[in-house]
C-alpha cells in the first residue's frame, strides 16, 4: 500500500465497504455502514499488509479513513 487510492481499494476489497473517494476524509460517524467491527478488522489488514503492528490506540481516535491511512503509512 503506497498510496491513499491503493488504501482506498483496500477498504473496498477487503472491508467489502462501497467507499467513494471523497468520503476518505469524512467523520468516520458519518460514513453510511462504519462500525468498530470494520476498525477491528482495518487494523488487522493494515498490519498483515504493511507487516508491521500499527498504534491501536492512535487508531482508535483516529476520526476518518484519511487519518487511520496517515498513521498506517508514517508508522
Amino acid at each position: 500500500m503506497q498510496t491513499i487510492d491503493d488504501f482506498v481499494r483496500l477498504v473496498r476489497d477487503e472491508l467489502g465497504m462501497p467507499l467513494q473517494d471523497h468520503e476518505v476524509e469524512s467523520d468516520l460517524d458519518q460514513l453510511p455502514e462504519w462500525d468498530s467491527l470494520y476498525l477491528l478488522k482495518l487494523v488487522t489488514v493494515l498490519e498483515q499488509t504493511t507487516g508491521r503492528p500499527l498504534p491501536v490506540g492512535r487508531l482508535l481516535e483516529a476520526r476518518s479513513l484519511q487519518e487511520i491511512y496517515q498513521l498506517a503509512v508514517r508508522t
